[in-house]
């Protein structure tokens, strides 16, 4: 069932871009756009993200072309947050502690990497490298930014993620912004490492 605040949350998001006429808006997706976006791809968006594309659909530049775009660019899209791990599995020495000690052989931790990757949360992309964690029933998570294995909160959830990639600081000090934490299981932990790891 959809949460009615992830529904207002989402479209107050959508609303403020609009407002801010950084994007071209055009008419939302439909329900059943939705729905076949996730029957294709395999995920479910979150709530407050579903509303978000179904106020308005933001196009051109770095967003995701939910609509028109390519299958295998949007499925790329979908897939890059597990290949920045693999990367920094390879190439950084990243291994999550549950999934127990890291082969010697770099071809097998990156084989093991990606058997344990495929059960952590899908994420699904807002803008450019910026992600939600996927799920019904699900809102308000924090935006995530992941660029190889850097990755760092770009808001507290879709509003203030609106406000500081497209207009400005919402009035929350810099310092409170180290605070917030990634929701979705797996990712906090790989947020946690990227920031030890600087």
């Amino acid at each position: 069932m959809i949460n009615p605040s992830g529904v207002s949350l989402g479209a107050k998001a959508a609303r403020l871009l609009a407002r801010l006429g950084r994007a071209e808006i055009r008419p939302g997706l439909t329900e059943q756009e939705l729905t076949g976006i996730e029957a294709r791809f395999g995920f479910a968006f979150a709530d407050d993200h579903r509303a978000f594309l179904a106020a308005g659909l933001p196009t051109g530049g770095a967003w995701p072309d939910w609509r028109h775009g390519n299958a295998a660019q949007l499925r790329s899209w979908l897939d890059r947050p597990v290949e920045d791990v693999v990367f920094a599995v390879a190439e950084a020495d990243f291994w999550h502690p549950s999934w127990g000690t890291r082969p010697a052989r770099q071809t097998d931790a990156v084989a093991g990497a990606r058997a344990h990757l495929a059960s952590v949360p899908q994420l699904v992309p807002v803008y450019s490298h910026r992600y939600l964690p996927a799920g019904q029933a699900t809102f308000a998570h924090p935006v995530l930014s992941i660029r190889g294995a850097d990755i760092i909160p770009y808001g507290y959830d879709l509003i203030d993620y609106v406000h500081q990639e497209f207009g400005g600081p919402q009035g929350r000090a810099d310092e409170e912004r180290h605070v917030v934490a990634a929701t979705a299981a797996f990712w906090s932990d790989f947020l946690s490492w990227s920031n030890r790891e600087g």
